[in-house]
């Protein structure tokens, strides 16, 4: 499966977008906040106002922007649940099913990035990223184990996150919207690592699920998720 949001195909309108982008994501521009008119945008710009609502559209399609006609341009409220794909917070998952939540980190580093995250991402091998390896539990049991890699570079600040103490699941999604996203699923037999992590036995068949998201030209993160026995999709989520 696979959610894409056009990208604007002139330079400037490019250009503009990454730049309203940036003021939403450094907080700039807050959630429910009216930003310029299209005018005022242009002349800040210096370009046509054409060009100025291709940008913004191309930014209300992510879910960025609320555009209504007559009440102007607001930076949309709680956005990136207004994305094509959404993608699920963990701790809400397993807690709206009554389970207690917490969740483990097994190992956190920089790392060169590893080839088959390297195709999934879009990128040359060995680009420095951050490698997170972590587990999700419901009531103190294994509900999904996660080996994900983060591309430091892809959003301002994001260097300096400490995904330590940071649910790397919960943070990327409130604060890291996405262009474009790739998701896909499969069935594998769980490897040592996988059983371990699942407190399952070797071999035994899981769920998996690879997901990658970009923003404006750059990877965000890509994750491949190791899913308990038995895990179900649901079409709500």
């Amino acid at each position: 499966m696979t959610a894409r949001t056009p990208a604007p195909t002139l330079p400037k309108a490019q250009a503009i977008a990454a730049e309203v982008r940036r003021r939403i994501l450094d907080r700039e521009w807050r959630q429910g906040d009216r930003i310029p008119d299209e005018a005022d945008l242009a002349v800040e710009f210096g370009a046509a106002r054409a060009t100025v609502n291709k940008a913004l559209q191309v930014l209300a399609d992510e879910g960025l922007l609320d555009r209504r006609r007559r009440a102007g341009t607001r930076v949309a409220v709680n956005p990136v649940r207004k994305a094509t794909l959404t993608i699920p917070i963990v701790r809400e998952r397993i807690e709206g099913a009554g389970m207690a939540y917490s969740h483990r980190i097994i190992a956190l580093r920089r790392s060169p990035l590893a080839e088959a995250a390297a195709r999934r991402m879009g990128v040359g091998a060995g680009a420095p990223m951050i490698h997170v390896r972590a587990v999700h539990y419901g009531d103190a049991s294994p509900f999904q184990y996660e080996d994900r890699w983060i591309n430091p570079g892809a959003l301002p600040g994001m260097d300096r996150v400490d995904f330590r103490h940071v649910n790397a699941n919960e943070w990327l999604v409130r604060n890291a919207p996405y262009a474009r996203a790739e998701v896909s699923f499969s069935a594998a037999n769980a490897d040592a690592r996988d059983a371990r992590m699942l407190q399952t036995r070797p071999g035994q068949a899981l769920l998996i699920v690879n997901r990658t998201t970009w923003n404006e030209g750059h990877p965000i993160t890509t994750v491949r998720i190791a899913c308990r026995p038995n895990h179900e999709i649901s079409t709500s989520n």
